[in-house]
């Protein structure tokens, strides 16, 4: 069985749609950027950190995967309180951006990695429609502050990429990475109806 290091319900219900057995043990580990640390460099360092802490068996399989949102070559991680959510959509209203998701699958035939980006266009936003989102709530514990999978995919105007990497799990390159790697089976039939 594929442990899944991640604590994020999302991950889990994708994988689980296209029925992967996952059992969940999420890593705690270090998610700060060091100093002087570019985006992808540091996107793909905790997914492989996480990854391996997850593994407590020479057979096991581990999959991790970080996701951040980066505008002007800025992070923008998971905010810690509605002023940093509204500060962070303000500076995504009304443009692109791109979300990053790197993947480490750790395990008995090795270490592998993948990562993707997405861009995604904003809507125009003022105040009001910002205060309203924050208000919702839904942008805890989500890097940028937004769920596109939840009511803010209505303040998403474009997506260029992976609907699903911007949901946390690039789906369609991580079940070619299972298969490839045999890491774990992968049965579409099986997973649950969307």
């Amino acid at each position: 069985m594929l442990v899944l290091a991640s604590a994020s319900p999302r991950r889990r219900e994708l994988l689980e749609r296209v029925g992967v057995a996952i059992v969940v043990r999420p890593a705690d580990v270090d998610e700060s950027v060091h100093p002087g640390e570019a985006a992808l460099p540091y996107v793909r360092r905790v997914a492989a950190a996480k990854a391996a802490a997850a593994v407590r068996a020479a057979d096991q399989w581990a999959l991790a995967a970080d996701t951040i949102v980066v505008v002007d070559g800025d992070v923008l991680g998971k905010a810690a309180d509605e002023a940093e959510a509204a500060a962070m959509l303000r500076r995504l209203a009304g443009r692109r951006h791109q979300v990053t998701t790197a993947v480490a699958l750790h395990g008995p035939g090795g270490d592998h990695a993948l990562d993707v980006t997405t861009d995604v266009d904003v809507v125009a936003l003022d105040d009001d429609a910002i205060a309203a989102y924050v208000r919702s709530g839904e942008w805890r514990g989500k890097a940028g502050a937004y769920a596109i999978q939840g009511i803010a995919g209505a303040l998403v105007a474009a997506v260029r990429g992976s609907v699903t990497n911007v949901i946390g799990l690039p789906l369609a390159e991580v079940v070619a990475l299972l298969r490839a790697t045999g890491a774990a089976a992968v049965d579409l039939g099986r997973g649950r109806p969307a």
